[in-house]
Parts: structure tokens; C-alpha cells; sequence
């Protein structure tokens, strides 16, 4: 018999709400819709299967074995549901009521707690740390079809930020950089890592067994409070208890959180290769933008040259930049490709599920992915293939790190789970990703308009009033050529 009391408002997203067991290491996921647009249990039942397919044959094949968890579909007793539904009405967010969670079908998607070490033994009662990172693009764009320069100079994350502002989305901009965290360079890295605790925003998390204790529940409600924060972690990093309280403490203990979140970026937890895919070069494009917080200090100290470590080739960073660099031709030059199929679909309807825009996401689904030519012969395939391509770049983009960490003893380290160590502590660690659900093709209109509303944004309100400024820096920085001229 199960028991709604059991379960626990863990979280949600446009499409879905998660809901955490109490004791065991398992969330159910239920899908959301619009009130009065409730789908066919048949439709969702269809669309979880969807999701656990493409989690299972695709996006297991970029970022490998022990970093996906694609879960399973199942069924449970609609009374069960409905108490949960009434429990956990009145802990979810108000920006998030506008869709009402599936009480009709039955159905859910059963997933490991990610929050917990991966894989998560019952044994285990030792105390968890887990840190949620959602990354972003950590590339520039290197793209030939993309007709602003300042895309060239100037990440999208960056450029995103101020027309974030300006809407009212964040009070101010992030000085975090994805850039940064992608380029291997640890003083990078820590910079980004360092950005992202003073700013959270919906890009970091902290969870202490389960329960979230720093970052934001939703767009507005942030709690980020560094001293807060050294009080929760410093029985993890210095167990003694034997450091003095104060800004001393809490500088020494962020300090040894990025050290460590770092560490665990850069590690290898799934000894197999990503698929059998052919990389796209990392080389292509710069390695650094031109807005980022840490390049602009550079360019005060007069340096004019950013390290670029490179990233282990099986880090999860890694793959995780693999696959979002599948967008090799810009929403720019990706656009009118989707035009194609979009008018080869209104005069040819029924290919639809032929082409497998909407699943079934099998092996056939992922091989097709394998083709990264960018010469356009004009028809509907290729232009599909760079569609759906585009597809998995965007959900790279989006995704969620979670590294989970809890305390060992030297002699009680198992050999099976990787370990990190601080000045003080050494701990067990796993890494994985979620979020993981393939973007909408419907998406593709939305995602050209916004780059153009961030590009223009940029350019006449941020970059128009930057130039002069790093332009002089730029100047007082160079070397002086003196040049005679004959009179």
C-alpha cells in the first residue's frame, strides 16, 4: 500500500513535478498540462515513453553509462495520486500553478534521487552534500551564417544576462561565465565557480540530504547567503569543528567547495567512451569571451592572453560540450533549414512520423545523428538531420550537473567509488545529468526570435557603452611603435 505522507515535494519544470520518497532513494516524476487540456492517459503514457527512450538510446550514447539515468514507466493507483496531488498543492510555487500535475493517467516516471550517491546503496546513512550546476552553452559560436560579430566575441549567456535584467527576470547580472567552467583552466574554473555562489540564479543548487540550502526554490525566491552557507558546510569540510567562525571561516570554506566541485568536474567516473560518435573539434571558435568578468580583469592587469587548459576527454564537462557543439551552424544558419522541413511537412503531412520528428527515439534515431557534414545538398534529409542535431545541442545547453558528495574515513573508502580530498576531509563522490529531455521541435521560431532580441539588446544598450571604456584599456595596454616620417 503506498503512502502519499511518504513522499515529498521535490521540485518542477515547465513539462513536469518530481516528488522525493522520505527514506528510499527514488523521485516520481509526473508530467503537467494546462487546465482543461488534459491528455489521454494513452498520450501520456506515449510521451514518458518517450522520454525514457531517447534518456536510454541517445543521450546515454553522448554522455555514457554511469552519468544518465533514464528511469522507468510506472503505474500507479489514481486515489494514491490524487492525495499527493492535494498534499503537495500548497508547496508549489505560484509561477509554477499555471499547469496541473496528471492525476488522470496513472502514470509516472520512477528515477533515482540524484541528490543521493549514485549508485545508491541502503546502507548508506552517512550525511549528503549534492550541488546542482546548470552549465549552459560553453562555446562561441564558430558558424559561418552568423551575421553579427559580436556573437564571435560575446557568449550568449553573457549577452542573455542583461536582457534578463532589464526584464525583471534577476535584480543584476552574474559575472559567471560558462566559458570559464569549460575551459579546464582550474583559476578559470574557481573564477566561474566563485561567480556562480555569489549570483546563484536558477544555475546552482545545494542540497544537505535532500533539502535545498542555498540557491533559488524559484525565479524569486533566492536565499544566498555565503555565512548561512559556511554553517551548513563546515561540518563536512573541517569536522574537528575546529575552525574560528567569521568572514575567515566562510572565505576558507567556499574556498574548499570549488576546490572540490572542481575536482569532481574534471574526473572520470564512467570509464566507457561516449558512443562511437566522431567529435566536432573543440578548436573550432575562441576559447574565451570577451565579456566575461575574469577576461576583462585580465585585460586591466595588461594581459591580453587567456589559458585554455582543455577539459579530460572523459569528464562529463567534456562530453557535455560534445554534444551541445552538434549546433555547428547557429540558430542562424539552422533557421532556414527548419523552413524546409516545415514546408515539405505542409505538403506531405503524413511523413511526419516517418521523419521521427516526434520519436519513436530508437538506435535508427540516434544513427542518423552520426552525419555532421555541413554540405547542404538541398534536401529535406539533411536538413532534418541538422534540425534534429540542433535538438540535442539545445538540450546539452540546458542540462543540470549534480555531484553528490559524502564524508569517508581512509580506511572505509571502497575502492568502487571515486574520492576527493580537501585539507581536512576526503569524501565519496558521484556525477551524473538530468533534465535530459529532448527540446521541442515547435521550440526552433521561439529560439530564433529571442537570439535576435539578445543580440540587438546587446548591442545598443551594453556593448555601445562598453567599447570606449576597453577599447582605452586596450591601448594603454600595448606596446608604443614609434614611426619617422621624412620631412
Amino acid at each position: 500500500k503506498m503512502d502519499e505522507n511518504e513522499w515529498k515535494y521535490h521540485g518542477e519544470g515547465n513539462q513536469s513535478l518530481v516528488v522525493s520518497h522520505c527514506q528510499r532513494c527514488v523521485v516520481l516524476r509526473f508530467l503537467k498540462s494546462p487546465p482543461n487540456q488534459n491528455k489521454t492517459p494513452e498520450e501520456i503514457l506515449h510521451h514518458l515513453q518517450n522520454i525514457v527512450d531517447f534518456g536510454k538510446h541517445v543521450m546515454k550514447q553522448f554522455f555514457g553509462e554511469n552519468y544518465v539515468h533514464h528511469g522507468e514507466i510506472i503505474q500507479l493507483p489514481l486515489d494514491f495520486v490524487r492525495q499527493l496531488c492535494l498534499k503537495i498543492q500548497p508547496e508549489r510555487p505560484e509561477c509554477r500553478c499555471d499547469k496541473d500535475m496528471d492525476t488522470l493517467s496513472g502514470y509516472a516516471m520512477c528515477l533515482p534521487n540524484l541528490t543521493r550517491l549514485q549508485p545508491f546503496r541502503l546502507a548508506e546513512h552517512r550525511p549528503i552534500l549534492c550541488i546542482e550546476i546548470k552549465p549552459k552553452c560553453g562555446f562561441i559560436p564558430f558558424s559561418s551564417h552568423v551575421s553579427q560579430e559580436i556573437k564571435h566575441k560575446v557568449c550568449r549567456y553573457c549577452m542573455h544576462q542583461h536582457l534578463k535584467v532589464a526584464n525583471g527576470k534577476w535584480k543584476r547580472p552574474s559575472k559567471y561565465c560558462p566559458l570559464d567552467l569549460f575551459s579546464g583552466n582550474k583559476q578559470r574554473m574557481h573564477f566561474a565557480l566563485k561567480s556562480l555562489l555569489q549570483e546563484a540564479q536558477n544555475n546552482l543548487k545545494i542540497f544537505k540530504n535532500g533539502e535545498l540550502i542555498y540557491g533559488c526554490k524559484d525565479d524569486q525566491d533566492c536565499v544566498c547567503d555565503w555565512n548561512e552557507l559556511a554553517h551548513h558546510l563546515k561540518p563536512f569540510f573541517f569536522p574537528c569543528n575546529g575552525l574560528a567562525s567569521g568572514p575567515q571561516c566562510t572565505r576558507t570554506v567556499v574556498k574548499e567547495l570549488i576546490h572540490v566541485i572542481t575536482t569532481a568536474l574534471l574526473s572520470s567516473t564512467d570509464s566507457c567512451r561516449a558512443g562511437h560518435m566522431k567529435t566536432v573539434p573543440l578548436s573550432q571558435g575562441r576559447s574565451y569571451c570577451e565579456a566575461s568578468a575574469f577576461n576583462k580583469e585580465l585585460v586591466r592587469n595588461g594581459k591580453h592572453k587567456l589559458e585554455s587548459s582543455g577539459l579530460p576527454r572523459g569528464c562529463l564537462l567534456y562530453k557535455t560540450l560534445q554534444a551541445q557543439m552538434l549546433d555547428m551552424l547557429d540558430i542562424e544558419g539552422l533557421y532556414p533549414l527548419y523552413s524546409r522541413v516545415e514546408q515539405y511537412l505542409e505538403e506531405f503531412p503524413e511523413e511526419r512520423s516517418t521523419l521521427q520528428i516526434d520519436g519513436p527515439y530508437n538506435e535508427a534515431f540516434y544513427e542518423k545523428l552520426l552525419d555532421l557534414s555541413l554540405e547542404d545538398d538541398g534536401t529535406v534529409a539533411f536538413a532534418l538531420t541538422k534540425v534534429q542535431q540542433y535538438r540535442i545541442a539545445m538540450t546539452a545547453k540546458d542540462c543540470s550537473i549534480m555531484i553528490a558528495l559524502s564524508p569517508c574515513l581512509q580506511d572505509e573508502c571502497s575502492e568502487q567509488r571515486s574520492v576527493v580530498l580537501t585539507s581536512k576531509s576526503r569524501f565519496t563522490f558521484s556525477v551524473s545529468v538530468l533534465d535530459l529531455d529532448l527540446k521541442p521541435y515547435e521550440s526552433i521560431p521561439h529560439q530564433y526570435k529571442l537570439d535576435g532580441e539578445i543580440v540587438n539588446y546587446y548591442l545598443k544598450n551594453v556593448q555601445a557603452k562598453e567599447d570606449p571604456v576597453m577599447s582605452n584599456l586596450f591601448k594603454e595596454n600595448e606596446d608604443c611603435t614609434l614611426v619617422l616620417h621624412k620631412v
